[in-house]
């Protein structure tokens, strides 16, 4: 397919949307490089301080089902736009935003779990297997920040209806990055969780 064919809102919708997939492929590389680093130190475990039985915190568990809920919120809401029922998507917006900002709160409350176990993220407490599910969560957390940034734009420009069934390029870009930041959480509780079976 030619790139260069299409009106300049067409050519612009695709230049935009092969921009976000360039982002989103950046990211999967650093938290594969993350992954990859916390596979490195779990083989290495003999010569440093290495929990092979850790425990996720069960608030993790509960930011999971948010974040998973908020991603089929934010579908519930596109289809609703695709069919110009503006009430609906103000509704499915404000009901991903509230998962979103839920989300945020669960993971903070299962860092102060984890802190209550007895591990902080550095100092004579901290542990190399704990410090590396801090760095791996608080870096997905800002990505997930940077998603409900995204969506109060997108809610902004929908009260300021914006958005229609034929004008829907900010509201895709925002839907398929909040996308992609749900199922990385997916796939990386599912790592955490099931590594220590296998190590």
């Amino acid at each position: 397919m030619d790139l260069t064919q299409g009106t300049q809102q067409v050519k612009n919708s695709r230049a935009k949307k092969m921009m976000l997939w360039f982002g989103i492929g950046g990211l999967i590389m650093s938290f594969a490089g993350l992954i990859s680093a916390f596979i490195v130190s779990s083989k290495q475990r003999m010569n440093v301080d290495w929990l092979v039985d850790f425990q996720l915190p069960s608030a993790f568990f509960t930011s999971l089902v948010l974040i998973l809920l908020s991603s089929l919120t934010f579908m519930l809401g596109k289809r609703a736009l695709q069919q110009n029922k503006m009430q609906m998507v103000t509704v499915w917006l404000l009901a991903t935003l509230g998962l979103g900002v839920g989300f945020v709160y669960s993971q903070f409350v299962g860092f102060g779990q984890i802190i209550i176990d007895g591990y902080n993220f550095t100092g004579p407490t901290s542990n190399i297997t704990m410090s590396y599910i801090y760095v791996i969560a608080v870096l997905h957390i800002t990505h997930v920040i940077a998603g409900l940034v995204c969506l109060i734009v997108v809610i902004y420009n929908h009260f300021k209806q914006k958005y229609n069934s034929n004008n829907m390029l900010g509201f895709e870009l925002a839907a398929n990055f909040w996308h992609f930041v749900d199922m990385l959480w997916l796939v990386l509780f599912l790592f955490l969780y099931f590594f220590r079976y296998i190590i």
